[in-house]
C-alpha cells in the first residue's frame, strides 16, 4: 500500500552519509598514534609521569615507533576515492573561508555569519597545521634518532625544534578535543558515518551530500 503523500519520511532520511568507514578508520588510527606520541612524549619530559610509569627505555622505543607510523594510516587512505575527495575539499578554500574566518575573529556566532563546505576554515586551517607539524616532527625525530648520522648542531637545532614544537601541537589537540567535545553530532558523525540533515544544514551550509 503506497503511503499518503503527507506521510513523515522514514526517520533514516533525517541523516545523511558524512564520512565512510576508511575515512573514520583513518582518523581513528592516527588519533591513537598522536595519543601515544602524546602519552609517551609526557612521560619522557614530565618528572611526574616519568616516576609513575618508569621503564623509560621502553617508553622511548613507543614514542620513536608511534612517531614514525603516524603517516602511514593517511598513505593507507589514498587508496580510497573519498579520502582523497575529502583531502581535495581539505586543501581548497574559498572567499567563504574567509568569511568564516572572519566571523570566528570577531566572535560571531552566528550560523549565518560562518558559510562552510563540507569542511569549515577552521578545520581546514587545523588539519593543514597538523599536517606540516607532523611532518616537521618526524623529521626533527629522525635526526635525534639516528644520532651518529648528523653533526651536533644538526641534533641540538632538532632537540630545539622538537620539544618546543611538541609543547605546541599539545596545546592545539587540547583545543581540538575541546571543540569536538561541544559538537556532538560531529562526534557521532566520526563515529557512525552520518550526521542530522539539521545539523549539515545548520554548519555546513554550502556542503550538498
Amino acid at each position: 500500500m503506497t503511503p499518503p503523500a503527507d506521510a513523515p519520511a522514514p526517520a533514516r532520511a533525517a541523516r545523511v552519509a558524512r564520512f565512510t568507514p576508511a575515512e573514520r578508520w583513518v582518523h581513528r588510527a592516527a588519533a591513537v598514534l598522536m595519543g601515544l606520541c602524546v602519552a609517551s612524549a609526557a612521560c619522557l619530559y614530565l618528572p611526574e609521569f616519568a616516576q609513575l610509569v618508569g621503564r623509560r627505555e621502553l617508553v622511548v622505543r613507543v614514542h620513536e615507533w608511534a612517531g614514525l607510523l603516524l603517516p602511514v594510516p593517511v598513505l593507507a587512505g589514498l587508496a580510497s576515492r573519498a579520502f582523497r575527495a575529502d583531502l581535495g575539499r581539505l586543501n581548497r578554500w574559498g572567499p567563504h573561508d574567509r568569511t568564516w574566518l572572519r566571523a570566528a575573529l570577531r566572535r560571531d556566532r552566528r550560523h549565518s555569519a560562518r558559510p562552510a563546505g563540507k569542511f569549515n576554515a577552521g578545520q581546514k586551517t587545523y588539519a593543514a597545521w597538523i599536517a606540516g607539524a607532523t611532518l616537521v616532527m618526524l623529521g626533527t625525530g629522525l635526526l635525534m634518532w639516528f644520532t651518529h648520522l648528523t653533526p651536533l648542531l644538526w641534533r641540538t637545532s632538532a632537540t630545539f625544534v622538537h620539544d618546543w614544537l611538541a609543547l605546541t601541537i599539545g596545546i592545539v589537540l587540547a583545543g581540538h578535543i575541546g571543540m569536538a567535545l561541544a559538537d556532538p553530532e560531529a562526534r557521532r558523525g566520526l563515529r557512525t558515518g552520518e550526521v542530522s540533515r539539521e545539523w549539515a544544514e545548520r554548519e555546513h551550509s554550502l556542503w550538498r551530500p
